[in-house]
């Protein structure tokens, strides 16, 4: 029989060689987190802005330097940057302007309820507007946005026989957060970025505005299915203007609400050249 000095020996080795591999253990999954960091939330940023207005160079390079950054812990910012048309009357008309941002806004601005349309607007999420150089303001909304339950969105190029013409494939897992008796819908954009113009009239006249990534092309691809998992699969075609630089180019799919137009979740890729 062995004496209780030998087996109180023999505990504290067993003890000590498993503490060591829980150690060991911990430093292998803190190694393996720094090498694959969380996923970060996708979050839409919605600029509605015009080359026509003095206040809106600044909101259009805080999107940028948001998207360009991505300076909030857990947030994947994706900028979708708007032109509205209603400033092309006051002496300069924006090349990048369209009544389908103007609309878009005014949309917003019904379910918000608490103010009108104005410029420079940011829209986070489809959840919240206010003045979009508020930098302050805008990384609040980011990471409250980036909190709330995320309906995962995929978006693939797939191959297309036109050169002038790009397709994705855009998948949409079940929703989350989703309203009863709305309708969630889904988008597909195309954004350009390194777009810039050099103002001859209005309130900008002998500037050279530099934007973030400006809406090219907005279609709604269809809806989504509450009930079913997946809640959408499809496929769109996109027809790419000449002038559009490719290299510039990225798809943004989003699943937003009709209603209360909240987006539920977003999905970005290139646009190969």
């Amino acid at each position: 029989m062995k004496s209780l000095p030998y087996l109180l020996l023999l505990l504290v080795a067993l003890f000590g060689t498993v503490g060591a591999a829980y150690h060991l253990g911990l430093r292998g999954t803190e190694a393996n987190q720094a090498s694959n960091p969380r996923a970060r939330t996708p979050v839409v940023l919605e600029l509605f802005t015009s080359e026509g207005c003095s206040s809106c160079p600044q909101a259009d390079a805080l999107l940028a330097r948001l998207e360009e950054q991505q300076p909030i812990p857990g947030a994947e910012i994706i900028a979708l940057e708007e032109h509205v048309d209603y400033w092309d009357h006051q002496g300069w008309v924006d090349p990048f302007s369209s009544e389908q941002w103007t609309l878009r806004q005014q949309g917003y601005a019904s379910t918000f309820s608490d103010h009108g349309v104005y410029t420079p607007e940011l829209v986070v999420n489809g959840r919240t507007g206010f003045v979009g150089s508020r930098e302050r303001e805008a990384r609040r909304a980011i990471s409250e946005a980036a909190s709330q339950p995320q309906t995962e969105v995929l978006v693939t190029p797939a191959k297309s026989e036109k050169r002038d013409h790009a397709v994705f494939n855009v998948s949409v897992a079940k929703l989350q957060g989703a309203q009863g008796g709305d309708t969630a819908e889904v988008w597909l954009a195309v954004t350009e970025t390194a777009l810039h113009s050099a103002v001859t009239r209005g309130e900008n006249a002998g500037e050279d505005l530099h934007h973030a990534a400006v809406v090219r092309w907005l279609h709604k691809v269809g809806a989504a299915n509450s009930i079913a998992a997946p809640a959408f699969t499809g496929q769109q075609e996109a027809k790419l203007d000449a002038g559009w630089k490719r290299a510039n180019l990225r798809a943004v799919a989003f699943v937003q609400e009709k209603r209360s137009r909240r987006i539920l979740g977003a999905a970005s890729a290139r646009i190969e050249p």
